[in-house]
């Protein structure tokens, strides 16, 4: 048995999850998670990570000190985990750490381009006393691809088991499908907003970090003019490869398309309008890509947000639709689980990256590594 865990922060903001996990030690599979720890960014930090997405004064000081910062929640959460499976650090292989993403702008400017995760894999090292792999995506955005998703390999050594095109829904601050037809071939791409302008509109409009449950998205109705004026964003319609985040979705892209719809309207009006285009972008994404779906499996907090479900549902009648839980990994493990199975597969040498998903010229073995101190 090989033991790893794996540590993820996403666009969302909402916190850390981490898990501790079993492996095959020769097919590197999970066997089973043996934790799984939450912990909530501190305010302070949350928001200066927040700011780092876009341009400001003496940005590489301040993303330094949110890197070590990000690390002290991370090491945190690792020690967490050791303590609730009853494990000592000398027993754990490696830590897959993602890092939080700042910025995600792969192929522009120069042709290659850049993404950037927060991190210091050094300094979480020396905390844990662990092996750390960290800075997954960079490998692949130098071979010319996308760097993003990364987790369609890991989907499909999980969930491509069953007869029949499936897919797999990580909804995220942004949301991205995996594509698992029944020829075997993997795709997958970022189909654009998950929870991000809706978290963002719910910390406008109510104070709420995101909208509970869509219970705010299930009171409104949707403004046609808005969702058509969002729904005219060139993302939509570009083919894969390809990926996005808040360099594209966020405050400034989201007030624009309001003022086009014409401005003011009841807030719950314009969460149900905001949901409906992550519900709509993902189904029209499906239907173009997988249109012979029978199976689609759905992980990260959009798997908690009822109204969300109940719209796929509605727009998707007869696909076998569930949240991954249905088979076994709870949403909100799905994404952690992935990095430490990165982790193991960076240790073993193993390719991780798929150039159908990335655009990237050839599969790259991902992440960088910082032994345990000695």
């Amino acid at each position: 048995m090989l033991l790893c865990a794996g540590l993820m922060s996403g666009t969302s903001l909402d916190g850390v999850d981490g898990v501790l996990a079993a492996f095959d030690p020769r097919s590197l599979r999970p066997q089973r998670v043996l934790a799984h720890v939450h912990a909530d960014l501190p305010g302070a930090l949350s928001s200066a990570l927040l700011a780092l997405n876009q341009s400001g004064p003496d940005e590489l000081h301040r993303a330094s000190l949110a890197a070590n910062a990000l690390m002290g929640v991370y090491a945190e959460v690792v020690g967490r985990l050791l303590g609730s499976a009853g494990c000592h650090a000398a027993d754990v292989l490696a830590i897959g750490a993602h890092g939080q993403t700042v910025r995600h702008r792969p192929q522009a400017f120069d042709g290659c381009g850049y993404t950037i995760q927060l991190a210091n894999g050094a300094l979480l090292a020396e905390r844990c006393r662990i092996t750390t792999v960290c800075d997954f995506r960079a490998a692949d955005v130098a071979a010319g691809g996308q760097g993003a998703p990364l987790v369609p390999a890991f989907h499909a050594a999980c969930f491509g088991h069953a007869a029949g095109a499936a897919a797999v829904l990580n909804v995220g601050g942004i949301a991205n499908l995996t594509l698992l037809p029944a020829s075997g071939a993997v795709g997958g791409f970022d189909t654009g907003p998950g929870n991000v302008l809706m978290d963002l509109w719910s910390q406008r409009c109510s104070g709420h970090p995101f909208d509970a449950g869509g219970v705010m998205a299930a009171s409104g109705q949707v403004l046609p003019a808005l969702l058509a004026a969002m729904q005219a964003d060139p993302y939509f319609e570009q083919p894969p490869p390809k990926s996005t985040g808040r360099d594209l979705f966020n405050a400034d892209w989201l007030d624009a398309r309001l003022l086009l719809a014409g401005g003011a309207a009841r807030p719950e009006d314009v969460m149900a309008t905001l949901a409906e285009l992550t519900a709509q972008s993902v189904v029209d994404a499906l239907h173009r890509h997988l249109a012979a779906l029978v199976r689609l499996r759905v992980c990260g907090g959009g798997a908690f947000n009822d109204h969300l479900m109940t719209r796929w549902r509605a727009l998707l009648p007869g696909v076998d639709l569930a949240s991954t839980a249905v088979d076994g990994i709870p949403a909100d493990q799905v994404e952690a689980l992935a990095f430490a199975w990165l982790a193991a597969c960076r240790l073993a040498g193993r390719t991780t990256s798929l150039p159908a998903v990335t655009g990237a010229r050839a599969p790259r073995v991902l992440g960088a590594v910082y032994p345990a101190p000695g």
